[in-house]
């Protein structure tokens, strides 16, 4: 067999970003899939009918825009082209109010009324400063370069959604808007630092937008993998990988897998306390998803919701937040915070001419198998009455077959674990450097490495860099979240 520098095993965002790195550093590096496609969380299928396409995991995604890594490959060059919808979020309420996220702070903020002052001022620290603080939230635990500015957006981050919307705004709408951001993170809204999904994504929407690749998710998969080859590197699809005896020789091995998963390869003896402590590694809820093929774009009470790809539907925070305290004591919401995307009307490449396509998830416990179709499409209808009528095709998934779609997603947790306060830098373990494992020359690159879930590529980034300073220290690193 023939040697490598390293071996990357998981094509996902992460394995590719870990593998490019890499790569361009001057090594030999093979990137292994289990499946026979590529993409991990990020892939696209026909699964409704002919000409509709789907993305089956992640579909809109600000940190790959906002990415440090992603941002400064050449991708365009690989075929990589974003869509921007002329709002990124809509929030619907039940009195006919739909709030939007727009580009622009100041829109926002007056759309909210009395509230305005109060989102201004929450708001425009985060997006004056992204630039000097977001690298220090996309890695790992490190002292930040800007304390201050970090300072400042961390005591706002650290608290709980229901704890910041309530103390902050006044009205149902500006609390209901900031509950839909915060929901994200997959955790009862009470919980110490869920506020940080909200602030993060809201200056997502007002730095970068919320885009989506023309063609579906899969297109930056592809981008990514043309690059990477590009560079000379190797993938090999159909390749599961259950033991090191199933690895060619390598200097270092990068798992973009979570820590459950790397528990059962065969031959890794990791010392008794670090399999302890992977053990515990805690997972979130899981989602119940369906994917739609329409007649027609969804037809939304208030026209202003049709402006954004991302709707959040759930009401009021005191809906919402039920909805997440539920799916996180295992218990099912009949009335579910609903995560929608409707890329179609701006993106005509996603279906048929005339046609079109969305899809919805909502929580649920881990390992859930009920079926959410009905309760979600309430939530839709609620919002958009008339909806079922557009209906042509359905596909759903509940947790078990989330999983098997993708391993890395345990019992349906997209997120690669919780993303709690005591797992938001300490993921997998307790570390500084939380990508090497017990095991020399075995590396973990996934989700359930700092900074977490999404397509930004920052996990498998900053463990390619722990490999090059641990094994290869005569290559020159450049550290792209210092740019």
């Amino acid at each position: 067999m023939r040697k490598y520098d390293c071996v990357v095993i998981g094509s996902g965002p992460n394995g590719l970003a870990a593998a490019i790195e890499l790569q361009r550093s001057g090594l030999s590096v093979l990137v292994l899939e289990a499946k026979d496609k590529i993409g991990g969380g990020a892939r696209s299928e026909e699964l409704t009918l002919p000409g509709f396409v789907h993305d089956i995991g992640s579909a809109i995604h600000p940190l790959g825009v906002a990415s440090p890594f992603l941002s400064q490959l050449p991708l365009a060059d690989h075929g990589l082209d974003w869509v921007y919808s002329p709002a990124a979020v809509a929030h619907p309420l039940d009195n006919g109010v739909t709030i939007t996220l727009n580009r622009s702070v100041e829109v926002t903020a007056d759309s909210l009324g009395t509230d305005a002052r109060a989102y201004r001022s929450l708001m425009k620290p985060i997006v004056n400063n992204w630039h000097q603080i977001a690298p220090d939230f996309l890695g790992p635990f490190r002292f930040p370069k800007y304390p201050l500015k970090m300072a400042e957006f961390g005591l706002k981050a650290l608290r709980s959604t229901t704890s910041l919307a309530n103390s902050t705004f006044k009205t149902l709408e500006a609390k209901g808007f900031f509950a839909g951001l915060a929901a994200h993170s997959m955790l009862p809204l009470e919980k110490p630092a869920t506020s940080a999904a909200g602030l993060v994504l809201g200056a997502l929407g007002h730095v970068v937008g919320w885009p989506f690749p023309v063609g579906g998710a899969q297109s930056i998969i592809n981008a990514l993998v043309s690059y990477f080859q590009s560079l000379g590197g190797e993938i090999k699809t159909g390749c599961e990988v259950n033991s090191i005896a199933d690895l060619p020789p390598s200097q270092a091995t990068l798992w973009n897998i979570t820590p459950w998963q790397l528990l059962e390869i065969e031959g890794l003896s990791f010392p008794t306390n670090y399999r302890k402590q992977l053990k515990r590694f805690q997972y979130g809820p899981g989602i119940f998803k369906v994917d739609w093929a329409l007649s027609d774009p969804i037809p939304f009470k208030n026209p202003k919701a049709n402006q954004a790809s991302t709707i959040h539907l759930g009401g009021t925070i005191e809906e919402i937040a039920l909805s997440e305290r539920d799916a996180w004591h295992r218990k099912h919401n009949q009335h579910p915070y609903v995560l929608l995307v409707h890329q179609s009307p701006f993106d005509p490449t996603r279906a048929p001419a005339g046609k079109h396509t969305a899809w919805a998830y909502c929580h649920v416990p881990r390992y859930s198998l009920q079926d959410m179709t009905e309760a979600i499409e309430a939530q839709v209808e609620r919002f958009a009455p008339g909806f079922r009528d557009t209906i042509i095709g359905k596909h759903t998934m509940h947790t078990r077959q989330v999983h098997q779609y993708n391993p890395n997603y345990i019992g349906g947790d997209i997120n690669g674990g919780a993303q709690s306060i005591d797992q938001i830098f300490t993921r997998p373990t307790f570390s500084l450097t939380p990508y090497r494992t017990a095991k020399k020359g075995v590396y973990i690159c996934s989700s359930s490495t700092p900074p977490g879930g999404g397509v930004h590529g920052m996990c498998g980034y900053h463990a390619a860099q722990t490999v090059l300073r641990d094994l290869f220290p005569d290559v020159r690193l450049e550290d792209v979240t210092k740019v």
